[in-house]
């Protein structure tokens, strides 16, 4: 857990980071893939495990895998970062190529587990995926204490339906909100209709949060566990990428960036509160990040 000053000072809130680039993997995806592959009977675990992911829970996958030295087969899009690729391949995984905006990624992963007799691990709709993922919130509050408002990021739903499970069962009147790219709007456009929306996946700096939909599974623990989704720009997630390698010393991918831009660009206000921000990875290469952050 980070602090700063400035950030205290700037948005007069007390804000307390859970930094999940110092995860093994370098996100929070590590957290819902280890707990899914240590769930398995010792069988399936040995026939291998597959996923589809456009990098950071291949990596967690990846490397749960060769922890318990079994297979990794991963589908990853065609545009995902190279630097996250290569990080899954290096954990000793398999990557299938697939295109985002063309294939249908659900199905593509169901045929690959059919067909090898992999066991799917799913990037967040999948229960021991999810109560993973929340052991980041069980933590920060652990550390922490007391918070009023917790902000995640959302894109499937894993990591702040997990989130939002552990935060108001330690502290019921904790607010939670999701933020998402403006260009991937699904959760937003689903939590003001009250139903799983699906918009056409967008693009974004954000590649970890392009989803079409809501999960299945995460989308009725969202609706009844969630306060509220709002949605940032490519430019505030790169305003916040900039404040927090330039004054906290932190790297932070653009979707690691995603909830702190929120509270930076003012589609949240917490004045006078304690406020816990969800920074979910920083898997993000130097030369593409220095790109980002060099832009004004």
């Amino acid at each position: 857990m980070i602090t700063s000053r400035l950030l205290d000072e700037q948005l007069g809130s007390r804000v307390l980071l859970k930094a999940e680039g110092f995860q093994r993997a370098g996100a929070f995806k590590f957290r819902g893939a280890y707990n899914a592959l240590s769930s398995l009977s010792p069988s399936a675990r040995s026939r291998g495990v597959c996923a589809v992911s456009s990098g950071n829970h291949a990596q967690g996958v990846a490397l749960a895998a060769s922890m318990w030295n079994t297979r990794a087969a991963i589908l990853m899009p065609r545009d995902a970062p190279a630097g996250k690729r290569a990080a899954a391949e290096g954990y000793g995984a398999e990557v299938i190529t697939f295109d985002r905006y063309r294939d249908d990624r659900e199905q593509l992963v169901e045929r690959l587990a059919a067909e090898r007799h992999l066991e799917l691990v799913h990037p967040y709709d999948d229960y021991r995926v999810m109560a993973g993922a929340g052991t980041t919130a069980l933590e920060l509050l652990e550390d922490v204490g007391e918070l009023e408002l917790l902000i995640v990021p959302v894109g499937g739903g894993g990591l702040i339906a997990g989130s939002a499970t552990a935060a108001k069962a330690l502290a019921p009147g904790l607010r939670v909100i999701g933020v998402e790219p403006q260009a991937s709007d699904d959760v937003t456009r689903s939590k003001a209709s009250g139903r799983r929306e699906r918009v056409q996946v967008g693009q974004t700096i954000a590649d970890g949060q392009q989803l079409s939909t809501p999960g299945e599974l995460t989308w009725p623990i969202i609706a009844a566990l969630v306060d509220e989704v709002v949605t940032v720009s490519d430019q505030e997630i790169v305003a916040a990428m900039r404040l927090l390698f330039e004054r906290c010393k932190l790297i932070a991918e653009p979707s690691g960036a995603c909830a702190l831009a929120a509270l930076l660009g003012g589609k949240v206000s917490a004045p006078g509160q304690r406020v816990g921000v969800v920074l979910s990875g920083a898997n993000v290469d130097a030369a593409r990040f220095a790109a980002l952050v060099s832009e004004r």
